[in-house]
């Protein structure tokens, strides 16, 4: 049994960084999450779509290398796509993406305790469908988490977009979002407010995060925030997918996930909150001290901590 299965687009960062340099590094927000849990040493596989080229076969050996098992029917006779990242001098990211996204025919859930899903994958058609029916047919089967990490070159007007969003956040156990994510989905309106409404449509836990300030979680015991630790950042890229990770990675050994500890989950005390944070925050950080998208292993985040 897998601990999760991740659901989603896997593809090549194309980073552009201010002093022209280019660099081409393995990504996508679901497959960064897959290897943040993989490298931390818990059983996960990925169901996604990667062409057979060499960029796809770049991907594959990096997933692999991390200890992720690609779900059959992942590879394609497409071209595996790309998102470029134009970085700015505090090392952050803008994306513009080309590639294609849909699921493998008769894709399921398998044998495992949680479904991830978010990003791209939850809106381009068509495969985005296919992840809202398979979101469905998850909820109360095995824990649903889900990140919106919106990209507002593909998803469309705000509006709608939220639309979409809040249907699955309601379907879902677990939520991460950035606080970037709520303004553009939720300009002017205020965030506490916006993340109450969530928590109180479904979720058992919603997490916001705020970049280097660090975290505010939200369950029904109350809430709770957690600072970043100060780090030196060479960039960004994938930082919030390392947090997801994190977050997925203390729930599992925490025995949170799965169908028979749904109402513990829902249950999480305030001292669980706080740790889960503190956790996610320190594999984030971690994340931002090295190029590219490459979240750490478990002997790497522990000797970093220590």
């Amino acid at each position: 049994m897998d601990d999760v299965l991740v659901v989603g687009e896997a593809l090549v960062d194309i980073v552009q960084r201010v002093d022209g340099s280019i660099a081409e590094h393995p990504g996508g927000s679901p497959a960064n999450v897959a290897l943040g849990l993989a490298r931390l040493g818990r059983r996960t596989s990925l169901l996604t779509r990667i062409g057979d080229d060499e960029r796809g076969r770049e991907i594959c050996r990096h997933l692999e290398a991390g200890g992720v098992r690609l779900v059959p029917g992942s590879l394609t006779g497409q071209r595996t796509s790309t998102a470029t990242a134009r970085l700015d001098h505090l090392g952050a990211a803008s994306y513009e993406f080309d590639l294609d996204w849909r699921l493998p025919t008769g894709a399921g859930i398998g044998d495992c305790l949680a479904l991830h899903t978010g990003s791209i994958a939850a809106f381009l058609a068509p495969g985005g469908d296919a992840v809202l029916d398979l979101v469905a047919r998850a909820t109360g089967q095995v824990t649903v988490s889900y990140d919106p990490n919106i990209r507002p070159r593909l998803m469309g007007e705000p509006p709608a977009a939220r639309a979409r969003v809040e249907r699955l956040v309601a379907a879902c156990d677990v939520v991460k979002v950035s606080e970037e994510d709520l303004g553009w989905l939720a300009p002017g309106e205020d965030v506490p407010d916006v993340v109450r409404g969530w928590l109180g449509s479904g979720p058992a836990v919603v997490v916001v995060t705020s970049g280097g300030e660090g975290a505010h979680g939200l369950t029904r015991a109350g809430s709770v925030d957690v600072a970043a630790p100060p780090i030196v950042v060479r960039d960004t890229v994938g930082a919030g997918d390392a947090f997801m990770a994190g977050l997925l990675d203390y729930l599992t050994g925490a025995d949170l996930l799965g169908p028979a500890r749904r109402e513990a989950l829902r249950s999480m005390d305030l001292t669980t909150l706080s740790a889960m944070l503190g956790h996610a925050v320190r594999v984030a950080a971690f994340t931002c001290t090295r190029s590219g998208a490459q979240p750490p292993t478990r002997a790497e985040l522990d000797a970093w901590v220590a």
